[in-house]
């Protein structure tokens, strides 16, 4: 691939599609923590609105040396403040963890680590999600097509800190901050939903291909199949933002 000026788009394009696999394959489930082992999507209501759950904490798990950097979360929690209804407040906790050693992952993977390293479960009306930033990368990354997150159960991400550091370290690209803050979003957002995965369509907007994205250009949920498939403005402005058609879906199943 030609590097230009447009690399920096180019790469985070990836993410969008191939770099965005969700999995809600079955997992072994202990006693006590059934809620937050659910499929993809079927806590999208309980996060967006405040039926259930009043409030949000977020357990940010990451290796040693792979933590997101302070601009990302703080970006990341705005994006949450605008669109989930959490009247007894939004909590983010980060700590960090020796490595698995387990790199490459596959979510089976991912998995286990999660049933030793989250802390965090449901309790009365708050709801939890974890995300565990990984010092590795997904064993489908080619060499062309790298995945940076995967959202694989209903309150459950992982982040692929070290290949979003990779792409981050080219001249061309975007600075590390917002393609961390990209993948929290893009990632969450299918937690919340979307598209068509938990959260219902208010209007047709789904990828026919790429299903569980969305069909709208420069939207934040938008897919993308290779580097050079045509979203060339996407970071033009920082992190894509969700179109009006997701943020319809989400306000129909209870979110701002």
């Amino acid at each position: 691939m030609q590097i230009t000026k447009f690399l920096s788009i180019l790469l985070f394009a990836s993410f969008i599609l191939v770099g965005c696999s969700d999995d809600d394959e079955n997992t072994i489930i202990p006693d006590g923590q059934s809620a937050n082992t659910q499929p993809l999507g079927t806590s999208a209501n309980d996060l967006l609105s405040d039926t259930n759950f009043r409030g949000l904490t977020v357990e940010i798990v990451s290796v040693q040396g792979f933590a997101p950097t302070t601009t990302a979360v703080n970006m990341f929690r705005t994006f949450l403040e605008e669109r989930l209804f959490k009247p007894d407040g939004i909590t983010i906790n980060q700590r960090t963890v020796s490595s698995s050693g387990l790199s490459p992952f596959n979510i089976d993977k991912i998995k286990e680590i999660e049933t030793t390293a989250r802390t965090a479960f449901n309790e009365g009306d708050e709801i939890t999600v974890y995300i565990y930033f990984a010092d590795g990368t997904n064993d489908n990354d080619d060499g062309s097509r790298v995945t940076l997150g995967t959202a694989y159960l209903n309150t459950s991400i992982v982040i692929y800190e070290s290949t979003l550091r990779n792409l981050s370290s080219n001249p061309s690209a975007p600075m590390l901050s917002t393609i961390e803050a990209a993948t929290l979003n893009h990632e969450f957002a299918h937690l919340l939903g979307l598209v068509n995965i938990g959260t219902p369509l208010q209007s047709q907007h789904e990828n026919t291909v790429s299903r569980g994205h969305c069909n709208v250009q420069n939207c934040l949920m938008e897919a993308a199949i290779e580097f050079e498939s045509g979203m060339m403005n996407m970071m033009g402005d920082g992190v894509p933002e969700l179109d009006a058609q997701c943020i319809a879906d989400l306000q129909a199943n209870g979110g701002r």
